[in-house]
């Protein structure tokens, strides 16, 4: 039976754009981690404690987890308390992938840090295989101290990014200028955590403390709201079901919101410390997408 979004009442204040438009739609879902995710490696490396899951990571495993089902276009949330201290060397994922060698995907990575150091968030693009998109962010609140939400939301227009319901990347659909876009492979969504010291922090200088572990990362909050896709169904007839009027593709979410659209331009004027677009030695000629993306 395909995951119904459980119905609650719209709380009193409804001063946020998103769960605005989800309210007006009917369609606002939470549910449990047992009941959307499931460990996907080292499962010893979990724990729960009540609404809580935890992953560490130690020298002997990372871990990870991964959703039971795969979606085509919604929103999916999830809030999470990364590692505290001393995290440098450690990478903590969440993201968005299909399958295949042309896949797609959509990643936030969390980069560990030396104590007092801000966290730096990556994002990346991958279409058709292809990724190279990085963007890199530090972000305005430390998110070792409590919960945040991070969110993808995802139609046939645009994959936005959103860091506590602000917009921190808009990934567009610009296929009437001849650039694939995400909109035809349904994708899994996964969290994990592991060692990464070869490149993660300060470029792979500082390498993992591993006198520090375990690392853990903390895990609630968890919201899909997509259109499943069945494995027993045909690609072409789960994509033809999705396309075809989800409250994901209501107009008003199409493109950002004015306020929205403020808000990003914030958080590059303020936050952002890398942007692939603007690497000339990798990118001498400066990548397609590019000259349409910046709002």
């Amino acid at each position: 039976m395909a995951w119904e979004p459980k119905r609650r009442k719209a709380p009193p204040f409804l001063n946020n754009y998103w769960q605005r438009q989800l309210y007006m739609v009917g369609c606002v879902g939470s549910s449990r981690f047992d009941e959307l995710y499931q460990p996907s490696w080292a499962m010893d490396h979990f724990t729960y404690e009540g609404e809580v899951l935890k992953m560490k990571l130690d020298n002997y495993s990372g871990a990870g987890f991964s959703s039971k089902s795969k979606y085509m276009f919604g929103k999916v949330t999830v809030q999470i308390k990364l590692v505290e201290g001393d995290s440098a060397g450690t990478v903590t994922a969440f993201y968005m992938s299909s399958d295949g060698p042309y896949h797609n995907e959509f990643d936030f990575e969390f980069l560990g840090n030396t104590t007092g150091e801000p966290y730096l968030v990556q994002t990346n693009v991958y279409v058709n295989g292809v990724g190279n998109r990085e963007q890199r962010l530090k972000l305005w609140f430390d998110p070792t101290k409590d919960f945040h939400s991070y969110s993808f939301l995802w139609n046939q227009r645009q994959v936005v990014f959103l860091v506590d319901e602000t917009p921190v990347r808009v990934h567009s659909n610009l296929e009437h200028k001849g650039i694939p876009y995400p909109k035809d492979q349904a994708m899994g969504v996964y969290s994990s955590i592991w060692n990464a010291d070869d490149w993660a922090t300060q470029g792979g200088r500082v390498k993992t403390d591993w006198s520090h572990a375990p690392f853990i990362a903390s895990y609630r909050g968890f919201e899909i709201n997509c259109c499943e896709c069945p494995d027993a169904v045909a690609a072409v007839d789960n994509m033809r079901r999705c396309s075809s009027g989800g409250w994901w593709d209501q107009p008003t979410l199409s493109e950002l919101s004015l306020h929205q659209s403020h808000q990003l331009l914030w958080v590059r004027a303020n936050h952002m410390v890398y942007d692939y677009c603007s690497d000339a030695a990798r990118f001498p000629a400066t990548p397609v997408e590019c000259q349409h993306h910046h709002h």
